[in-house]
């Protein structure tokens, strides 16, 4: 009986040390509405710059839309990925409650944020 506890034991830890360290965030979901995108502006005009077609919807799920069609995305932790549609292979970074910033191929934040600005409109 502890031979086989013991075994059960070191096949879980083989488990755990084999799963991708991306795989490992628990899954959730991003809050539901619209999502505005902007780049900081400067002190000689706005503070941020919409940018236009950047915006996008998360109706439910995880499911998205935007101008150009619809889509789902990945919430792993902090981490977001969009799988399919228009914004296939966009990466984000959850930093609070209704925002996100955009994460640059290389891995660091990039400068633009999209933030929530209310609910799914119709």
């Amino acid at each position: 009986m502890k031979t086989s506890t013991t075994l059960a034991s070191i096949a879980a830890l083989a488990v755990l040390a084999t799963a991708p360290v991306s795989a490992q965030g628990r899954l959730s979901l991003l809050d539901r509405g619209e999502y505005v995108c902007a780049l900081p502006g400067d002190a000689t005009s706005s503070a941020w710059v919409e940018q236009e077609g950047r915006g996008f919807a998360i109706t439910g799920g995880s499911s998205y839309r935007t101008a150009r069609g619809s889509g789902t995305y990945l919430m792993e932790g902090k981490q977001v990925t969009f799988t399919r549609g228009p914004m296939r292979g966009t990466r984000m970074m959850r930093l609070g409650s209704g925002m996100l910033q955009e994460v640059g191929r290389d891995g660091k934040l990039g400068r633009l944020r999209c933030h929530r600005t209310g609910p799914v409109a119709d």
